[in-house]
This record gives structure tokens, sequence and C-alpha cells, in this order.
């Protein structure tokens, strides 16, 4: 468990006497997030984190997760593809299995907080079969620009009855949306087992365990095995680049237990990619491990996230406070993060030319990708860590509360 305390001279002491001051003014006051995986996945790592830091600050700030069948979860799925504009057969999102379960769990939970916070659509309708007496907010993670238009009509039913929503950036607002919406971006922490500083040594423990070969620079993607991260995209830019370039391909990912895609996505990028993985160019990582994954990303001469929707990325922004070039699609919540040529590359995530040279200008060119690399971090410090975010959770809850 960590403290405020542990953050001073990662960030001001102004910031953290701020959350401090705010927190007070939040005093008995008990607030409930509810999401619907406790592992994988950004939403489940920004609460992990961020749970802790409230209550360490003084405010009671709790997570309760919502269970699901599998049924339940390859409905919401669909409609979470649906959201982020696929074209996706409305009879196969059987609304039953997704209503019945948000109203089997409003039996099982009580809620008597001061304020709710619900987490992406699976937990949405869950305020229908509530006695509700408190605010509610809906906490949006995912990119609503360009929704099913049948999907999102049928969504609003349940947002209408919420007091705010939270969107991570501008184009995610929706003017069809008479609820009052909010911007909060999301965050890491920079003291969590993925973002703290390790040894050269423990580096070196993590590259034997899991058998990495550093013969030659690793080009690396972190993502769930999820067809919006555009693994088989990232496969391709990479043929490309080591035509001129000898290099090899990590994708490090996982499924998360919300996302039953996961499983299939991984089993077709091998049959696809034989020939990589025999000859050892590529190399798939589906184990859960944080410190691998922090040793993966300082280990990484450039980072990819050829990401075709993306409603910010936090693989992005873990590379990033790293001091690793990153070169990411133009799209979604990553520009929020990256500024083209000056804290990493933007790039068309449908030109696998465009991404390829990218990726070997960084390779080629050693001072450029040390001076974009120094650059994002300091860019992190200044707009995506933690504190920010708790500081923004807190202006919301003092104005609602």
């Amino acid at each position: 468990m960590k403290s405020l305390d542990e953050y001073r001279g990662i960030v001001s002491d102004d910031i953290l006497a701020k959350i401090y001051n705010k927190a007070t003014k939040l005093n008995n006051k008990h607030v409930v997030n509810i999401s619907s995986t406790y592992q994988g996945g950004g939403v489940a790592e920004i609460l992990h984190n961020l749970v802790c830091l409230m209550n360490d600050a003084g405010l009671d700030f709790g997570w309760r997760i919502l269970p699901g069948t599998q049924g339940f979860f390859t409905t919401t799925k669909r409609m979470h593809n649906a959201l982020q504009g696929e074209n996706v057969n409305m009879e196969l999102i059987h609304k039953d299995y997704y209503l019945e379960t948000n109203e089997k769990f409003a039996v099982f939970t009580h809620i008597s907080h001061n304020a709710v916070i619900i987490h992406d659509p699976q937990p949405l309708p869950l305020i229908k079969f509530m006695d509700k007496k408190q605010p509610w907010i809906w906490r949006c993670h995912i990119d609503l620009s360009n929704p099913n238009k049948e999907l999102w009509d049928y969504i609003k039913t349940f947002i209408l009855r919420y007091d705010v929503v939270i969107v991570s950036d501008e184009q995610y607002k929706r003017k069809d949306l008479p609820v009052e919406q909010r911007i909060i971006m999301p965050s890491i922490d920079p003291l969590s087992t993925k973002n703290m500083d390790i040894t050269d040594e423990m580096i070196k423990s993590y590259v034997e365990l899991y058998k990495i070969p550093t013969d030659k620079p690793i080009v690396l993607q972190i993502s769930r095995f999820d067809k919006w991260k555009d693994p088989e995209g990232v496969i391709e830019v990479f043929r490309r680049v080591k035509k001129e370039y000898d290099c090899r391909l990590i994708l490090c990912g996982s499924a998360a237990t919300d996302d039953p895609e996961g499983v299939e996505i991984y089993h077709h990028l091998v049959s696809n990619n034989s020939d990589l993985l025999e000859s050892g160019e590529m190399m798939l990582i589906t184990a859960e491990d944080n410190y691998m994954v922090n040793s993966l990303q300082r280990l990484a001469a450039v980072v990819l996230q050829k990401s075709t929707r993306e409603g910010f990325g936090l693989t992005i922004t873990e590379a990033l406070w790293k001091g690793k070039p990153v070169v990411a699609s133009n799209i979604g919540g990553i520009p929020n993060q990256i500024q083209n040529n000056k804290t990493g590359i933007l790039v068309n995530p449908h030109d696998f030319d465009e991404c390829a040279e990218a990726v070997l200008r960084v390779l080629k060119d050693k001072k450029f990708a040390d001076k974009i690399g120094k650059a994002a971090k300091e860019y992190v410090r200044e707009k995506f860590l933690i504190t920010r975010h708790a500081l923004d959770y807190l202006n919301l809850l003092i104005d609602i509360l």
C-alpha cells in the first residue's frame, strides 16, 4: 500500500498539498466505483492505484466488481465494438443477458454511498434497478466519437438517468446527450510495479525468466489481444521494417476476463505467423507480470501502439514515462499524449509504409530517439500521473457533493 508521501520528488509538494486539502472537504463522504473486471485492461489498472491513493488522502473511496457469465461478456464486448463504430449485427446483442446480470447484481449489492461511479457499458444499467438517492457518474473509457446509432440510442436510455458523464477527450462528448459531460484523462502510477524504477539486475532476471532474447533491437507493442489494437497490422509493419533493419518484434498481451475475443485473436496470430515465430524474429508473451512488462518497456528500442481505435492508451503513457520513443496512431486519445516529433511520432494507422518509416527513423537515429524520449517523460510528469487524476476526481466530487 502506497501513501501520498512517496510521491514527493516525483511531483511538486504543491500538488500533494492540494490533494490533502480537497479530500478534507469530502470528510465523511463515501464513494463507490463499479466495474466489470478486477484485472486486465486500463480500467482495472487505474482503479487498483487510484482507490489506494484516494483512501490515503482521507476519502472513503471503494470499488466493487460486477460478475457476469460468458454470455454477458460476449454481449458487452459486442456492445463495446459497436460503440467504437463497428458494424455489429444487433440481433447478436442479447439485451436480456445485459439487463438480467445488472438486475441480479442490484439484489446482491447495497448502495448507500454518497456518490456512485460506474465504469464503461457493462454495469451501466445498474442505475435502473437501484433506488437512486445520490449522484451517479458514468465514466466511459472508450471512444464514443462514432458509435453505432441503434446501440447508442439504446444505452442512452440508461445514461439519461445519470448526473454526470466522464469521457477522456473532447471529441467523445455527445451533442445529443443532455447530461453534463466532463473530461478526465486517464493516468499511470509512477510507483506501481509496472512503472517504478527498477535495477539493471532485476531487468536481467526477468529477461532470463521469460527467455527474452536481447541480441538485437526490440520493437515492442504491449496491448490486450484485441482487434482494435491491430496486432496483425503491427506484424505487417514489422515485416517491412525487418527488410531494412535487423530487429525483433515482441507482442506482449493478455485477455481481460470481460473480453472473450482475446483468446481467439491470439490463436489467429499464432497460426498466421508461424514463419516469424519459428525463426525467432517474433515473440508472443501472454504472462500477466507487471515487472516483466516494466523490464520489456525499458529494453525496447521503439514502442508501437498501432491501434485503429483507442480511448486513450495507457501503454503509451507507460512507455513515455520510461523515456522511450513511441510510434503511435494519430487517433482517439493518443494525440493528447504525443506531440508529433517532440514527445513521439504520430502515424496514420492504416498506412503501413508510413508506420514502418517512423519505426526505422527511431531505430536508425539514436540522437533523435533519445531527444523525444526525454521530452516524453517530462510531458507525462506534467499531465498524466495519478496525482493529477486524483485532483480531477476530487474537484468533480466537491462540485456534485
